[in-house]
């Protein structure tokens, strides 16, 4: 027999429905035969995680596959009707009765315990859901988040009766969920605050200005990449690695990656005020250069500290690196013309300040009032003054 689908109950509700998908990949058909007057219980596959509604329909049918309505298939079916009442007359009275259909009562039940009751007194009430008015036909949208009987119920059972006096009767029934996205991937209140805990270790949330808005936008990335499953299998290896870049990705998506680099340099200067000039580039570095997040002033920064301690060649690099992202600001060309001046490059910082001191450094600073001061405080740091005055003749 052809597998029966709920093809038009679930277009029509699949239509309004734009957060999940109805699950006709695990879709539950089963054919059950069942005698006259009988019981049976019948045991649906455990609803996929993430299952919040399901749709069910049921259809009688007679022996040959076919939905019984005619009353030549019910005469046919009743081998002697003289054993029920007195004779063809009686045969009649009794097809009339069933209007020419099978029917049944039936129950849908979330514990195996409550179906074996119904078995056993033909009880209805114990259901979640049930019909006891008999049916040749029938079928619902379930809602499982919405009903107390059906929530955390990761089986049902379906329990009929057969109301034919004496016919069997076949049963089709078709069990569909509807699975939703967020759900299925088994992110629920409990396990969000799982990973809320994790999120809450993270170096980042203390360098944020809203830690609710980027926590919350930390989950839902972090819901988005991985089903609850997947991170419980993540080796601690993998789940430090994975929480770093999801926690680098939230600063984008949470607006606060602005906020977090400003800390990060305010923290990396206070660093260098207290002599731990390592620690200060190192923070920049990690934090900064390594996630692609610098502009031109962190490089200038970074030549800031190596100038200041005598760290040349770094210095050059990192000044460079900055003009080659903001080449219009003449403050880094400055600081790498006193690098040349420190490094017995004296020619080429002459060409600098030969190029450049016309202009202005800011609005309220010149080229020559600016390098005049530096000079001096270099002067105050212990600096070599040697090629003090070859710089300060091209100024004249």
């Amino acid at each position: 027999m052809k597998k029966i689908f709920l093809f038009l109950l679930i277009a029509q509700i699949s239509f309004a429905q734009k957060d999940g998908f109805w699950d006709k990949e695990r879709a539950f058909t089963k054919e059950i035969k069942l005698s006259s007057g009988n019981r049976t219980l019948v045991k649906i596959d455990d609803l996929p995680e993430g299952a919040s509604e399901f749709v069910f329909r049921i259809l009688l049918i007679d022996e040959n596959g076919k939905i019984t309505t005619s009353l030549a298939s019910i005469l046919k079916a009743i081998p002697d009707p003289t054993g029920i009442s007195q004779g063809t007359a009686g045969a009649i009275v009794l097809t009339n009765s069933l209007s020419g259909d099978d029917t049944c009562v039936y129950g849908i039940y979330t514990s195996e315990k409550a179906g074996n009751q119904f078995l056993k007194d033909g009880k209805l009430e114990t259901a979640c859901y049930f019909k006891k008015e008999p049916v040749n036909k029938d079928s619902k949208v379930i809602s499982i988040k919405n009903t107390n009987c059906f929530e955390n119920a990761p089986s049902i059972w379906f329990g009929f009766e057969n109301k034919n006096w004496v016919l069997s009767t076949k049963i089709v029934l078709e069990v569909v969920s509807w699975i939703d996205y967020s759900a299925s991937r088994g992110w629920n209140l409990e396990t969000k605050k799982e990973i809320l805990t994790e999120a809450e270790k993270l170096a980042t949330v203390k360098m944020v200005a809203n830690k609710n808005n980027y926590l919350a936008t930390f989950i839902k990335v972090f819901a988005a990449k991985y089903k609850y499953s997947e991170y419980k299998q993540l080796l601690a290896i993998e789940k430090a690695n994975i929480m770093q870049s999801i926690a680098t990705e939230s600063l984008t998506q949470s607006g606060e990656l602005q906020n977090y680099l400003d800390k990060i340099r305010s923290a990396s200067f206070d660093l260098f005020k207290k002599g731990k000039s390592d620690d200060a580039i190192a923070l920049i570095q990690k934090e900064i250069i390594e996630k692609k997040y610098a502009k031109d002033n962190d490089y200038s920064a970074l030549g800031d500290i190596y100038l200041f301690n005598k760290q040349f060649v770094n210095a050059e690099e990192q000044y460079k690196k900055a003009i080659d992202r903001n080449a219009s600001e003449l403050g880094y060309k400055l600081k790498l013309a006193h690098v040349f001046m420190f490094s017995n490059k004296v020619g080429e910082a002459k060409d600098i300040h030969k190029l450049y001191k016309d202009n202005n450094i800011s609005a309220n600073k010149s080229w020559i009032a600016q390098t005049k001061y530096d000079l001096e405080d270099f002067e105050k740091r212990g600096f070599s003054t040697d090629n003090f005055k070859k710089i300060l003749r091209i100024l004249e």
